[in-house]
């Protein structure tokens, strides 16, 4: 197996511990970011911050032309973000029609022409009830999918699909990672809002393992 992976990096919390976890696991990491046209590019501009400093190569591509077939997310179109917690109905708002497949789809594309093997993914069970291509059943399918779609297999792999983000926070904690690097909130705004659904549940994360949440908050 190729020691190569592609990581999917929003510049999330999520991601940001994932791409971590690869370099960790000893791979040589090509990180890849996308512009889908969401409504601030702060979370981009934190992820090109942190492969700069990790000196991991790593690609921003523009894939707004697709907003003219997806409509209907707020993180995209002139529909104001929901505040509250994901388990709410509201948060339905904030899902991109058929973003994690279109994007990993790209992603094994390029792990195909750079010879990498996976393809890291940061799904995990908090997205669950929301997003419905971050389910374990989704990713198991997209994962057979790509064994058979090019002539080199390459594996899809979440290592917190089944895991909440909390887990996932504890484990970067274990790492030593500064989150102060990461970027969750769906505002654009200096600080982070504190009442969108990313910003709750990156509280909650931090509540939950005791630790102080490094970004500014405007509540």
């Amino acid at each position: 197996m190729s020691n190569k992976v592609v990581v999917i990096y929003s510049g999330g919390m999520d991601s940001f511990t994932v791409l971590n976890k690869a370099v960790r696991d000893g791979k040589q990491v090509y990180a890849l970011t996308f512009d889908y046209g969401q409504k601030h590019v702060k979370e981009i501009e934190y992820a090109a911050n942190v492969c700069r400093e990790l000196d991991i190569p790593h690609k921003v591509i523009d894939i707004t032309a697709i907003n003219q077939l997806l409509a209907g997310s707020s993180l995209t179109d002139a529909i104001d973000i929901p505040e509250g917690h994901y388990e709410e109905e509201s948060m339905k708002s904030t899902v991109v029609p058929n973003r994690n497949m279109i994007l990993l789809s790209l992603a094994v594309g390029y792990a195909v022409s750079v010879e990498a093997s996976q393809v890291y993914y940061g799904a995990h069970s908090g997205d669950h009830a929301i997003y419905p291509d971050c389910r374990p059943e989704f990713v198991e399918k997209m994962n057979d999918v790509c064994q058979i779609a090019n002539y080199e297999p390459v594996e899809i792999y979440s290592p917190y699909l089944k895991v909440s983000k909390i887990d996932i926070l504890t484990d970067g904690l274990k790492m030593g990672l500064d989150y102060g690097k990461s970027w969750t909130c769906y505002n654009g705004r200096e600080k982070a809002c504190g009442k969108c659904g990313a910003c709750q549940e990156r509280l909650e994360a931090f509540a939950e393992n005791n630790a102080k949440d490094p970004l500014e908050y405007e509540a």
